[in-house]
């Protein structure tokens, strides 16, 4: 099996499609490759929720201001001759408001959009140069019935813990970065999750804590050694 084929398995071991040959190679494979590491646990917990059944009303108010929006924009386009095709601007121009209202129907306004959408693009990249970095290593723990896995970069000072399939906790799972106190660095109500974490210390510590976290670990289920 050559290096291609054994990174192309990544999918097909994660959804748990592997011949028991083809498990253990890549289980072996995994213990130096963060950058698979990371693709399982995300495509882990991607097929987690979409497995769960997930149903929100909309509120009053956004079914209202797009049946506005309908009222007022026209249903019968004027007809345009054989082999023309409409203007590009006109056309997303529409979209765009419809886009618009829907929005601010529901309460977020573009300057949020930005922000958080900003948030988005610089994280993924931190991560991104975490998982690419020369000195990046992995170092796992089966925790809670699931996985902790933190890659390490030194260089960056930074690292990625990836939860996978932890048992979901009455209250919240914290993370910690552990030197002579502990540094609460991530916090989430569900089993799995990816955090980017920066400002490394010797130890990864996980624990139990009620929503909302707190100051000081609480029951700690998990720890990591990083050095």
């Amino acid at each position: 099996m050559t290096a291609v084929d054994i990174h192309s398995l990544v999918g097909a071991y994660a959804l748990d499609a592997v011949d028991d040959l083809e498990r253990v190679a890549f289980e072996r494979h995994l213990r130096n490759c963060p950058t698979c590491a990371a693709e399982v646990a995300e495509l882990r917990e991607t097929a987690a929720r979409l497995a769960e059944p997930v149903a929100e009303a909309p509120p009053p108010r956004l079914r209202d201001s797009v049946l506005a929006r309908v009222a007022h924009t026209p249903q019968e386009r004027p007809k345009q001759p054989a082999g023309r095709r409409a203007e590009p601007g006109r056309r997303w121009a529409w979209v765009a408001s419809v886009a618009a209202a829907v929005l601010f129907a529901g309460g977020v306004g573009t300057g949020t959009w930005a922000i958080t959408r900003q948030h988005f693009i610089n994280q993924t990249s931190q991560v991104d140069a975490v998982l690419a970095a020369a000195d990046a290593r992995a170092v796992t723990q089966d925790v809670e019935g699931g996985r902790i896995t933190m890659i390490i970069s030194p260089s960056h000072d930074a690292a990625v813990a990836l939860l996978s399939d932890l048992k979901p906790p009455k209250g919240s799972y914290q993370l910690w970065m552990i030197d002579a106190t502990a540094r609460p660095v991530g916090l989430t109500e569900s089993g799995s999750g990816r955090f980017y974490i920066r400002g490394l210390a010797p130890t990864f510590g996980l624990s139990k804590e009620p929503k909302g976290g707190s100051k000081t670990p609480t029951e700690v289920v998990g720890k990591l050694d990083l050095r």
